[in-house]
């Protein structure tokens, strides 16, 4: 599943994680931390809608 910020439409990829920032490959969006924000605008997880399927 992937999820998209609704602020700057930075995507997070379950699959891919975000390693460049901590994140393994298959974190979950929900397993995030809460104080997880966009690595690029800084919102919160709260700003992040799911795409795809």
């Amino acid at each position: 599943m992937k999820y998209v910020c609704d602020a700057c439409g930075w995507e997070y990829d379950e699959e891919k994680g975000d390693p460049d920032n901590g994140i393994a490959p298959g974190t979950k969006f929900e397993d995030l931390p809460e104080d997880f924000e966009c690595p690029v605008c800084g919102v919160g997880k709260d700003m992040f809608s799911p795409v795809g399927e």
